[in-house]
């Protein structure tokens, strides 16, 4: 197996009690660097992933900052949802209960990546006050729904419920990091190697198996309605970076059903964006471009 990537700072692992689950969190420096200005810095990983992802990019930021970044339910090592289901709204719960667990009276700045990038928009727009600084990174939302998909959308959900759900499992560390590496070509080996025992654990039967709960892979009966979103994104009143790579995974991903136009016109309704855009990355750029991402975040959140 190549040799690990070494962060350049350490991280400490902590865990704590939200809505009857524990939540893992991983952070780097402490609540002495937090100023007005500075706030905390909370960062949360998209579907299928892990906090630990952000590593790359904390290391990159010129100055020492107080950074948090959390596992969701069922992903990494914060408890899986009791239910065989997870529900939009429970993130949401989740993340408002973190917010206020680390910083209960001061706004912080928030940033998330494709899923997360999703949950803090909305919850930015729900609790607008919470929030200095917000940043997505590729959470281009879903497409729009219509009322004659429910029918078909729940007789899904129900089949599912009877189905049991599996992820792949892997005979060692190396075969995990090349399934990171197959699924992102961009990663190096070193980051590969670092991030595949974050993002798996042995089992007892000695093979590796991916820190996600195979129930988040049943779909959402719950209908997307644009309407919804553009009315939730324009109460959002802290200042919006909006981050892409320029992999042009938006086209592959939605085949139509979602066009960019639709994306652009849910995007206008949030009062205050700056948009970057990092190359060459694909959608997972804090990966591909953790350098160019930490200067865009600190020019952004003018610690620059």
């Amino acid at each position: 197996m190549p040799t690990a990537y070494v962060p350049r700072r350490a991280a400490r692992s902590d865990f704590v009690a939200l809505r009857g689950l524990r939540h893992h969190l991983l952070s780097w420096g402490d609540a002495s660097l937090v100023t007005p200005q500075r706030p905390p810095l909370l960062m949360m990983h998209g579907w299928m992933d892990v906090g630990a992802s952000y590593q790359f990019t904390v290391d990159a930021l010129a100055e020492p900052r107080y950074v948090i970044a959390a596992d969701w339910r069922g992903f990494g090592l914060t408890d899986a949802n009791p239910g065989d289901c997870y529900w939009f709204a429970d993130y949401l719960g989740d993340l408002d209960a973190l917010i206020d667990h680390l910083s209960p009276e001061q706004p912080i700045d928030l940033v998330g990546h494709s899923m997360g990038g999703n949950i803090v928009m909305t919850y930015a727009g729900v609790r607008p006050e919470r929030i200095r600084r917000l940043v997505n990174l590729e959470g281009f939302g879903m497409p729009q729904t219509r009322p004659e998909d429910a029918p078909k959308r729940l007789r899904q959900w129900l089949d599912e419920l009877k189905q049991p759900q599996l992820l792949r499992d892997y005979d060692s560390l190396q075969a995990v990091a090349e399934r990171l590496m197959k699924t992102n070509p961009r990663l190096p080996a070193d980051k590969a190697a670092w991030l595949a025992p974050h993002w798996s654990r042995q089992g007892v039967d000695g093979r590796w198996q991916i820190l996600g709960d195979p129930a988040h892979k049943r779909v959402n009966p719950v209908l997307t309605r644009a309407e919804d979103t553009m009315a939730t994104w324009g109460r959002i009143s802290a200042p919006l970076l909006w981050v892409e790579g320029d992999g042009r995974e938006f086209d592959r991903w939605y085949g139509g059903r979602y066009t960019r136009a639709q994306f652009e016109e849910r995007l206008a309704a949030v009062p205050s964006v700056r948009k970057l855009q990092v190359t060459p990355a694909g959608h997972m750029l804090h990966h591909d471009q953790p350098e160019a991402l930490a200067r865009g975040l600190e020019d952004f959140f003018g610690s620059r």
